[in-house]
């Protein structure tokens, strides 16, 4: 991706939040520069990855796969100095984007429709060899729970949502027509080096041609205090 590309996206999600009326902590703000004077007092959002994140998954093709993201809160199954068992993550989707077909083998999240328009989460579960199985999905709604065939899209307007469990794929699809969503994200503790399964094999961060200079840092370019 074009460093232009990832700020546009970077102030097209801020605008949506400004219109939710949505407020962001403190370190979503720091400029580059700003990041560059930040020390160890911030070791919690380096080393959790919180703060934005803009993914192409490695294709090279955003407007179609991708989407842009911030993690505001996040705790750490590999180091012990942050005891948090929970993430929560904001997601904001154009019309015309998917999200890949994926599943994760350990955490448990809450997918929520914050705004904006409707859409359309498709679910699999898993097979013994962690491809797509036929059989039938147990979804949990908003408290209800139902059984649906396998690659039902599943329909989230605003303030709806729905569970996924470890070994269920799922994937977003906006309903055409719609408006971009904001979407939220409840879970267990996120770690995305090594908790997603991709149907496909595909990347998760962005090559990044630097046309321009950055207007936040992503969460994998902090730079580090020693």
């Amino acid at each position: 991706m074009k460093r232009s590309e990832i700020n546009k996206a970077l102030k097209e999600m801020e605008a949506m939040l400004k219109k939710y009326c949505i407020y962001l902590p403190e370190f979503c703000h720091f400029t580059p520069e700003e990041w560059e004077n930040k020390g160890k007092e911030y070791d919690e959002v380096r080393d959790n990855m919180l703060g934005w994140d803009i993914t192409d998954f490695g294709l090279g093709k955003f407007n179609e796969v991708g989407f842009s993201l911030i993690t505001l809160r996040n705790g750490n199954v590999k180091n012990n100095l942050y005891k948090k068992p929970y993430a929560e993550k904001l997601l904001y989707i154009r019309e015309g984007q998917t999200a890949p077909m994926h599943f994760h083998w350990s955490k448990i999240e809450d997918i929520i429709n914050k705004g904006g328009g409707d859409v359309f989460i498709k679910v699999y579960n898993a097979d013994e060899e962690e491809g797509l199985s036929n059989e039938p999905v147990t979804i949990h709604c908003d408290g209800k729970e139902q059984v649906v065939p396998a690659g039902t899209q599943v329909l989230l307007r605003p303030g709806d949502s729905i569970t996924i469990p470890p070994y269920m794929y799922h994937n977003f699809r906006l309903k055409e027509g719609t408006g971009p969503v904001l979407l939220g994200e409840v879970s267990m503790c996120n770690d995305d080096n090594t908790d997603n399964r991709f149907y496909e094999a595909i990347g998760r961060f962005p090559e990044i041609e630097e046309d321009e200079a950055p207007y936040r840092l992503l969460c994998n370019e902090y730079p580090q205090v020693f």
